[in-house]
Parts: structure tokens; sequence; C-alpha cells
């Protein structure tokens, strides 16, 4: 289920508030700027399926996504919690960072947490299957897979060669909590 919790960002033990209706997470985020939406599948689509029929089923959100923002590229990721290189993978975007252009990203399948830094407070939210999330650029935030990592996730740039991570050096991520694994990955 996908879930925002509100924080103040001294407080990292209890949160202000938690959300799991999908309007009220969209409500609040838009208060601060960042998109939250749902999207279904115009097909159905199989496990393993390649990155061009994953594509093929949500193409009518991704072209309106790249009409109104003006992202200019797509692709699709994925990870399983069995990948090689997942510890280092998630250690990667664990840190506060900020980019130069929107992270956007929708979970086709599994789940990832996006936690944000605005202002005076963090917004946790656990995205999954189904949900889109539009962080702007500019944005404090860090991003977490859980140690067993499991998501199939579209992507939309403005930068045809992807974004970099600009990190800002402060450890407010280590004080909040970091993502459990799914208990299930189907």
């Amino acid at each position: 289920m996908s879930r925002l919790r509100i924080f103040d960002a001294e407080q990292p033990q209890n949160p202000s508030s938690v959300h799991t209706d999908h309007a009220a997470i969209a409500r609040e985020l838009a208060k601060v700027g960042v998109r939250f939406e749902q999207w279904e599948a115009s097909q159905p689509i199989a496990p393993g399926a390649s990155q061009d029929q994953v594509i093929a089923a949500y193409r009518s959100d991704i072209d309106r996504l790249m009409r109104e923002e003006g992202y200019q590229a797509v692709d699709v990721i994925s990870l399983t919690p069995d990948h090689p290189d997942r510890a280092t993978l998630r250690k990667k975007f664990l840190s506060e960072h900020t980019h130069s252009e929107d992270e956007v990203r929708f979970f086709v399948a599994g789940a990832g947490q996006f936690t944000l830094h605005i202002q005076d407070k963090v917004y946790d939210v656990l995205c999954e299957q189904g949900d889109l999330i539009g962080v702007p650029d500019g944005t404090r935030h860090w991003f977490d897979m859980s140690e067993a990592p499991y998501f199939v996730a579209i992507r939309l740039f403005t930068n045809k060669e992807g974004w970099v991570a600009n990190f800002t050096s402060s450890d407010i991520a280590e004080r909040f909590p970091r993502m459990h694994p799914l208990a299930t990955t189907a």
C-alpha cells in the first residue's frame, strides 16, 4: 500500500501525519510541488516484458507527461533481490541530494521509497505498483530500494543523458527510517 508520512525535520521518530489514500497523498504532495499520480496499463504486461513492451503499455501517460513537461527521453529500470550490485546501487542514492532536472519515476511493479526534505518537513513516500512520483529539480531528497530491492520503473528525463546526483553533504537521511523489503514480490 502506498504511503506518505510527514515528519518535522527535527523529529524523525514520529510522523506528524500518515496518509495511505492516493487522493490524500497527491493533495499533500501537490502542496509542495510534487506530482503523484496513479496510472493503469493499457494492456497486460507479462513478467520479464521488454523495455519496449512496458513503455507501450503506458504510452498515453508517457506522451502526456512529455508534452506537459518537455521530457525528452524515457527508459525502464528493474532491480531484483538477487542483483549482484544491489548493495552498491542502493547506497548510491541513500544520501540527501538534488538534481538539475526533475526526477520522474513510475512504478510498473514493486516499490521504492522517496524521501523529500522540503523546508522544515520531511515527506517520506512509499511508492508501489501504479504510482508515479515527480520530484521537481532542486528538491533535496534521497531514495531507498531496501536491502532486497524489487521494482520495475519507467523513468522520464529532460536531458537525454539522464540526471546526476548533487550531494548536499547533510547527514539528515541517516536519521530517518529506511525502506523495509516488501513482504511479497508479486
